[in-house]
């Protein structure tokens, strides 16, 4: 005799994030036991699942519930490429297994009502994610050619040229712009970070006022920087403010981090103005590693910097340095400090002589490097 099938109650994809927003601490104790005491994961898979589980719960946890359609596709799809430098097979599998037995324990715990459905919408979109990750189309994008290798290798050469011929951080805003060149990538841009103060700041691109005009605490809630491995974005919704995807026009973008022997220095961003684009996982590990190229020359110049600049700003120096890093023209200045162009031109003039800038790009990007911005 048969039973009659018992269809299950759909879930959504904003109750599936309201359920992990409300009980994500007890599913993240779970995920860690789970992690933490299975002997048979080795310490560098332990550390890259942990890594995946992580930025999944981030994900869920912070995003608006509000600004959520129905294309939950969309949605996972985005997760699965941001974490392209960090994901392998072992590591998928690992990190699916652990997610599920966390959730499973939670519920038998809690006894919810839901369980069934919860549970069901988790393995549909976990057999979704399987499929993308492993289907013919998805890996065909993962294999590089004997070509492609020679051709990253030559790239990576021709920024070590460039950063050997490079005297130091004025040369940041030029090394920018032939990343932008070799990459090719429409817009490049560097956000600086501030340990002491725990804060990012835009510095260098294109439409400098307003890269300039982002800037924050660097916090947990933070999915994107604080990773300390690059991120893929074909659509930064959920990730990036919907003002600041406006304000630049985005798209798909790629973030870096530039780090140094765990010292972070800040972010770079690449991206094709507003265009959508793809990025394989050769060429997501190949920016990681210019990030950490640049690490190397930022460490190394920081130094020599550090140690043969004595620096004295006036007062009225270190105000126009702020309102410099502001984004605002000398007619604004002048206008905050009842001065005239002319003499905050002065001013300006004497800040690239102190810092050995060549414009005020480079005053900026100085300034916060020596800490003369915080």
């Amino acid at each position: 005799m048969t039973h009659p099938f018992q269809s299950v109650e759909e879930v959504t994809l904003q109750e599936f994030v309201l359920f992990i927003k409300i009980h994500h601490k007890q599913i993240e104790e779970n995920t860690n036991i789970y992690l933490n005491l299975d002997p048979s994961i080795a310490e560098s898979d332990q550390k890259r699942v942990a890594m995946l589980l992580d930025s999944f719960l981030r994900l869920t946890t912070h995003t608006n519930i509000d600004e959520l359609n129905e294309d939950d596709k969309s949605f996972f799809t985005t997760w699965l490429q941001s974490q392209l430098s960090i994901i392998d097979k072992k590591s998928f599998n690992l990190f699916q297994l652990i997610f599920e037995k966390a959730l499973i324990t939670f519920m038998i715990q809690q006894k919810s009502s839901r369980t069934n459905a919860i549970l069901m919408y988790v393995l549909s979109k976990f057999t979704f994610l399987v499929q993308l990750y492993y289907g013919g189309d998805h890996n065909a994008n993962y294999r590089s050619t004997d070509n492609q290798e020679l051709k990253y290798l030559q790239l990576l050469d021709k920024l070590d040229k460039l950063l050997i011929s490079s005297t130091g951080y004025q040369d940041l805003a030029y090394i920018l712009k032939k990343c932008e060149e070799y990459f090719s990538y429409k817009r490049c841009v560097f956000y600086a970070y501030v340990p002491w103060s725990n804060q990012f700041y835009g510095v260098i691109g294109a439409e400098l006022s307003k890269v300039q005009s982002m800037k924050g605490q660097l916090t947990g809630d933070n999915t994107i920087l604080s990773s300390k491995k690059p991120i893929y974005l074909k659509n930064p919704k959920n990730y990036v403010k919907e003002e600041h995807i406006q304000l630049f026009n985005l798209s798909s973008i790629i973030f870096i981090p530039i780090m140094r022997r765990d010292q972070l220095f800040g972010w770079l961003t690449f991206d094709q103005l507003g265009e959508e684009f793809d990025c394989t996982k050769e060429e997501l590990l190949l920016l990681e590693e210019v990030g950490n190229r640049l690490g190397l020359f930022l460490s190394r110049k920081g130094e020599k910097v550090e140690k043969n600049t004595e620096l004295h700003l006036t007062e009225r120096e270190s105000m126009i340095l702020g309102l410099l890093a502001e984004g605002y023209d000398n007619k604004k200045i002048g206008g905050f400090l009842f001065l005239s162009e002319h003499t905050v031109r002065d001013y300006v003039s004497s800040l690239m002589t102190k810092l050995k800038a060549k414009n005020r790009t480079q005053v900026v990007a100085s300034a916060f490097r020596l800490g003369l911005l915080s």
